[in-house]
Formats: C-alpha cells, sequence, structure tokens
C-alpha cells in the first residue's frame, strides 16, 4: 500500500497558512463572532417554489424539567449553551492520564468497529483501548445490552473509573445501526420539513433515552451537513436540508437533546459533506469551495454547534483545496486546528470519521493514519483497519518524538472529560425499547408533505392498493387494516425509493428524499422522508383525510407544484 508523508516542514507550511486565513476571516469575525444560528436567516438561493423559507426563531426560554418524559413534555426550542466542563472534571480526567502507561494512552484514544454479540472484553480491557462503536445491524435488543454491559462491568472490575466509549450510528432513516425493538426514527430532513427545533429536541432525546437504556454512551448524530441536492451522493436525507441556518438550528437541537438523555452526540462531518460529489466511503472527495463559500455554507451549522457548546464534532475525510492541501481533513491540521479549533474556537472532543473508509485507508495504513490524525488534533482514532496496529504505532511515535506526548495526553485527556461529563449531565431517564415510538410517529405527522393534490380531505377513495417497495407495502398494508381501511382495492399509492422506476400509480410518496417527486406524473405527490410505522401510519391518516400534512420541502425539488399546503 502506498503510505506517504506528511512533509518534515509541515509545521512551518501550518504557520504560515493559518497565518493567511486569519487575515482573511477577521473580516467575518462580526459575522461569527456571538452569533447563534437562529440571529438571522438566510434564504437559499433559487427557492422560490421548492424550499421552506426560514421560519422565525422560538425564545427557547422554556426549562427543561429534571425528570421529563421525552415523549410527552415540552423542552426548550433551541439548543442552548451548554455547560463547560469544569476545572474539577479536568482535574479528575488529568489525574486518571497521569496514571495511564503509555501503551494505555495509546489504546484509550482508540474505538475499534465490533461486529457480532459477544463482547471483546480482552480487547477493550485487556488492550486498554477506548471502546468499540457497535456494527453490527442484526443484533437483537438483549445481544445489544448484554455486550454494552459486559464491556461496562469488565472495564469496572479492571479499575476504569470512566465510562467506556461505547457508540453508535444511530442517525434515523437509514443510518441506524441499532435496531431489535428500539424504535425506528425518520430520516433527519423530517426535522427539516417540520422545522420545529422543540421537537426536534425532544425526539433525539427520546432516541438517547433508549439508546441509554440498552448501555449505549456514544451518538454518532447529528448530520449537521447541509445538502446541495441529488447531485450528492452520501447525505441526502442524513442532512435537515439546503438551508444552512436551518440545518444549524436543527443539528444544534438534536446535539442538546442527546446531551438531556445522558448520550454524547458527535457533529458530524466537519467541514460538511454536503457539497462534494464523491463518497468518502469508497474515495477521496475534492472539496472545491472557497474558504468565503464554505463560511456561507456548509460551515454555518457547525459554528452554531459550536457556540451552542455542544461536546463532540467529526471530522470526515475531505481534501479542501482551498488550503492547497492534498490531505483528508481529519488528517490536515489546517483543518483541525487552524479551522475547527483555531477559527471556530472549538475546545471539546475532536473524533476521526472511520478510518477504514476507502479516503484514508488506500492511501496509509492503519499505523500511519493513526499517528497522523493525532498530530493533526483529533482526539479520538475512530475504526482503524487494524487496532492493535494502530495502538502500538502510536507507542512508537512517541517513543521516537515523531508524535508529542503531551498531544496523546490531550487527546485522552478531552475523551474522558466528555464521557464524564455527559455521564453525570443527563435529565432525562432512559426508556425501554421502543419506548419513543410516540414521538418518533409524531415527527413523520409533523413532516409530512404533499407537493401536488389536495391539502385536505381524503386522498383515496374506496381503500388504498400499494405497490412499490415491498418493506414499505408491508407496513402500508398493516397500518391501513389498524385504520380500518379496505387493502387491495381503491386509489393505487405507490411508494417510492430513489432510483426505483414508477409505475404510474395515482398516489406517489416519497420515501427517503423528495427529489423523485418532480419526475412522478401521479396527480398526488407526497414526501414522507422515512419508512417507520409510524411514519406510515402518519401517511394513512393523512390519505384517509384524518390529519393534513403539514410539512414543506426543505431542499428545492424541480417539477412540482409547491412546497407544501
Amino acid at each position: 500500500m502506498h503510505e506517504p508523508t506528511v512533509s518534515r516542514f509541515r509545521n512551518l507550511a501550518l504557520a504560515v497558512v493559518v497565518g493567511l486565513l486569519m487575515v482573511s476571516l477577521v473580516a467575518l469575525a462580526a459575522t461569527w463572532g456571538g452569533r447563534s444560528a437562529e440571529d438571522e436567516a438566510v434564504e437559499t438561493p433559487g427557492a422560490a417554489d421548492g424550499v421552506r423559507q426560514t421560519a422565525p426563531a422560538t425564545t427557547g426560554d422554556e426549562d427543561v424539567d429534571a425528570d421529563q418524559d421525552p415523549t410527552s413534555a415540552a423542552s426548550t426550542a433551541t439548543a442552548d449553551a451548554t455547560t463547560e466542563p469544569t476545572e474539577d472534571l479536568r482535574a479528575t480526567a488529568a489525574e486518571i492520564v497521569a496514571d495511564l502507561s503509555l501503551t494505555e494512552k495509546a489504546g484509550q484514544v482508540i474505538v475499534a468497529a465490533h461486529d457480532g454479540p459477544v463482547a471483546p472484553v480482552d480487547l477493550v480491557v485487556g488492550e486498554h483501548l477506548g471502546g468499540v462503536i457497535v456494527m453490527d445491524q442484526d443484533l437483537s435488543t438483549d445481544q445489544l445490552s448484554d455486550l454494552n454491559r459486559t464491556l461496562t462491568e469488565a472495564a469496572d472490575a479492571a479499575g476504569r473509573t470512566w465510562p467506556v466509549f461505547l457508540g453508535v450510528d444511530q442517525e434515523g432513516g437509514l443510518v441506524e445501526r441499532a435496531k431489535g425493538d428500539l424504535t425506528r426514527f425518520p430520516a433527519f430532513m423530517s426535522q427539516g420539513a417540520a422545522d420545529d427545533t422543540d421537537l426536534t429536541r425532544r425526539a433525539s432525546a427520546a432516541s438517547g433515552a433508549e439508546l441509554r437504556g440498552v448501555g449505549f454512551t456514544v451518538v454518532f448524530a447529528p448530520a449537521a451537513d447541509v445538502t446541495t441536492g441529488p447531485g450528492e451522493p452520501t447525505i441526502g436525507s442524513r442532512s435537515v436540508g439546503s438551508d444552512p441556518e436551518q440545518v444549524a438550528r436543527h443539528a444544534t437541537a438534536a446535539g442538546q437533546g442527546y446531551l438531556d438523555s445522558g448520550i454524547l452526540p458527535v457533529v458530524k462531518h466537519f467541514p460538511g459533506h454536503g457539497s462534494v460529489p464523491a463518497d468518502s466511503h469508497l474515495e477521496l472527495p475534492v472539496q472545491t469551495r472557497t474558504m468565503e463559500e464554505l463560511r456561507t455554507s456548509d460551515l454555518v451549522p457547525f459554528v452554531a454547534a459550536v457556540e451552542a457548546g455542544l461536546p463532540a464534532v467529526m471530522v470526515a475525510h475531505i481534501q479542501v483545496q482551498a488550503l492547497g492541501s492534498q490531505l483528508p481533513s481529519s488528517l490536515e491540521p489546517l483543518v483541525v486546528e487552524g479551522i475547527l479549533r483555531g477559527d471556530l474556537g472549538f475546545d471539546g472532543l475532536v473524533v476521526t470519521d472511520a478510518l477504514n473508509m476507502a479516503a484514508v485507508a488506500d492511501r496509509y495504513g492503519p499505523g500511519q493514519a493513526s499517528v497522523e490524525v493525532l498530530r493533526a488534533g483529533a482526539d479520538v482514532v475512530l475504526m482503524p483497519t487494524d487496532p492493535l496496529t494502530a495502538r502500538d504505532a502510536i507507542v512508537a511515535a512517541v517513543s521516537d518524538g515523531t508524535l508529542d506526548e503531551d498531544r496523546l495526553d490531550d487527546a485522552v485527556a478531552r475523551q474522558i472529560t466528555a464521557l464524564l461529563q455527559t455521564d453525570d449531565g443527563g435529565d432525562v431517564d432512559p426508556l425501554e425499547p421502543g419506548g419513543a415510538a410516540e414521538v418518533s410517529q409524531e415527527v413523520s405527522a409533523a413532516a409530512i408533505t404533499i407537493v401536488q393534490g389536495p391539502c385536505s380531505g381524503p386522498l383515496i377513495d374506496g381503500g388504498v392498493v400499494p405497490m412499490g417497495d415491498p418493506l414499505a407495502v408491508q407496513r402500508l398494508e398493516h397500518a391501513a387494516e389498524s385504520a380500518g381501511v379496505p387493502v387491495g382495492t381503491g386509489t393505487t399509492v405507490e411508494l417510492l425509493r430513489p432510483g426505483q422506476p414508477s409505475r404510474g400509480a395515482q398516489i406517489a410518496v416519497a420515501l427517503e428524499t423528495p427529489y423523485l417527486l418532480g419526475g412522478s406524473g401521479a396527480p398526488v405527490r407526497i414526501a414522507l422522508f422515512g419508512d417507520t410505522p409510524g411514519a406510515v401510519a402518519a401517511l394513512v391518516d393523512v390519505l384517509t383525510g384524518e390529519a393534513t400534512a403539514p410539512g414543506r420541502l426543505p431542499v428545492p425539488v424541480d417539477g412540482v407544484e409547491r412546497a407544501g399546503c
């Protein structure tokens, strides 16, 4: 494998380019400095008939009840600034780090991928890794709970006095690794269509409460990426939408909701994956926007997240052309130390995107990649292709002076501080699996959008004939029967995913992104943003006229009658 090295003149180059960046950014200090995501609305160019305009911000004056049920009680409407770690907490983390050996510290920064129901105690406790990210989507709820409990108890027995990093990708929609009996949530784009930050926060708190109930301590969400539309292959419905300010409001609200439940959220994918035309799982995407363009688009939600005090940010594997760098941003000090920490002022935990993705793995071995991301300023080395090789390379780099041990100590301390602070900070009790079903359906009921056809009254006549995606068809049949709606006769309803050919039904329903509705010939077209049981139940309510569709498109869609009712 070809393994390019970082030049020994990197530090000099960093100093020069950061200086130039600071000069270019000073003119925008008034724009960024002290401004929250709600301070002003930015209209998306060309959005006349395709995108909801930014709604007035809510006050966020409401208090979160310490014992509130996230599925029923209102929480604050916007993600207010979180509490900075106390000096006592930082001191505790520093004391822990001081007692660790070099090998233990090198292991602590690594979070390994894990598949299967057997807890990797030897790896996490025996080799002193920070923890794991669970990748197996086939585990039952009991298996998830047993795996996390086993690792937690083994670490406790070994004398670990801080939480194990037990993470999961659980954004809703297409990205949900933990399944079993846990509540399924619609795509995050639902929150853009509903545009209710209070609901976003409550939904994330409810999801986080379920995850916490089965033992997870970290959730790799929310996505703060601003999508540029159907031309970007990676983010899609994982994004709130195409309006940077709207994405900012909902990403920060979601992050605060997770914190309400006592789980550590990781805001992703800095500096923004929604405007690059390539998938970093498969290749190294190149961001061609200028710094000026990034500051007014992709970076806006991350500025808001930092100002709101959210504790962790994931850095993506994207080459930022404006910096004159050939490196993935996760390995580039100009991105991590220069922009994220220097310009945005972020002092929290920096997590890499998965190092087994082709954007990094095709160019670097696990050892070199792990050392370079730490040198660039990251604190958590996520999913190296060989965790122990990565650990040993970090030890060797400290031993030979390639990596400053103080930099490693700082990374370990940041991780431990974030885990301790989040563990002590939740206001919402854990929920049993399935306990968030009501709020999940509430999200879909608020997001469902009719872009063509009547806005009220029954949309079906004599029953429904579901067509299209098999799983969604099965769910629609079940929901219709539960509502007393005849199935197999009446109005044809086609449930569509991107790339799926239309069969010419009377009603077209987009299950993920809404773009395909523009090319549909159906007289009634609906954006649902999910295929969860709650989403399909909300669809039945609209089809029968029992409910209206209050949502509005959060992205431009050509070829539709309107953005919503």
